[in-house]
């Protein structure tokens, strides 16, 4: 395809699939990408995934909804197999599906909270790369884009699954480059900040504040502002960005105290920023 202005981010006829699309930034991310032509298979285990799709064919543009259990190899199949019929062959994944249920210490977390926050996060996402690969690869054309957690690379109290997944997610996003450049297909990693979503909104103001304080911006991230990068790299503008992980967390990187420790300075200097 010749790459002209018009190009960058126009996902006209790709059929695109993502995850956890039943609300935040998934759900953002879906109406974007319909915006820009893309036929959208919006995913979720929550049912309320339908008003996603709905609403993007409230506008005149494609879209359906699966529920699903991503953790699941024969749910992921029959999902896929359905937006298949009804849109044709995924084009591009976008895995933003997880959760973050288990907050304890190491000690004190069960095998069996272990075991389903990995299920979901890393092999999740795994199962779903399996599931549409193929015909990607038939196709000599693919995009996938999995999100990850700034989490993955500091560690984070509290949620050593939580960090170990969207570890292992890097080391799969990685992987899977290399195993498929050759054949037209890219594979790169979301690793977003602090996201105004309404998990965020629930976080304890205390928690929020402190993190706050570790962004340049004194600010949290848009979810539009994440749809705006995973569309450019779902496009053919981004054909040779491969096997990178991506922050988008406001130059949170920049600062690297850790959340106790600037919780700690800050008193020190009597409560200024």
């Amino acid at each position: 395809m010749e790459m002209t202005p018009n190009s960058i981010s126009n996902l006209e006829g790709r059929v695109v699939l993502i995850t956890g699309a039943a609300r935040g930034i998934g759900r953002v991310m879906a109406l974007t990408m319909a915006e820009q032509g893309a036929r959208v298979a919006a995913v979720d285990i929550n049912p309320k995934v339908s008003r996603t799709a709905e609403e993007i064919q409230s506008r005149g543009q494609e879209a359906v909804s699966v529920i699903c259990d991503i953790s699941s190899p024969d749910s992921v199949a029959a999902a896929v197999a359905a937006i298949t019929e009804e849109l044709g062959p995924v084009n591009v994944l976008v895995n933003n599906a997880g959760i973050v249920n288990n907050i304890a210490p190491l000690t004190k977390m069960s095998h069996e909270k272990w075991n389903w926050e990995i299920s979901v996060n890393l092999t999740g996402t795994f199962n779903m790369i399996k599931a549409v690969i193929e015909p990607m690869i038939d196709a000599g054309w693919g995009r996938i884009i999995n999100f990850s957690s700034l989490g993955a690379l500091g560690g984070l109290h509290y949620q050593c699954a939580y960090a170990a997944s969207k570890a292992g997610i890097l080391g799969l996003t990685r992987t899977l480059a290399l195993e498929q450049a050759r054949n037209g297909i890219t594979s790169n990693a979301i690793v977003p900040g602090l996201i105004e979503t309404e998990l965020v909104s629930q976080m304890p103001q205390a928690i929020l504040e402190g993190a706050l304080s570790a962004i340049p911006s004194r600010r949290l991230g848009e979810s539009r502002e994440v749809a705006a990068l995973v569309s450019f790299l779902a496009s053919d503008a981004a054909g040779y960005i491969n096997g990178e992980e991506i922050r988008i967390d406001g130059g949170m990187r920049l600062n690297n105290a850790t959340l106790g420790s600037q919780k700690e300075a800050k008193s020190k200097r009597g409560g200024q920023p």
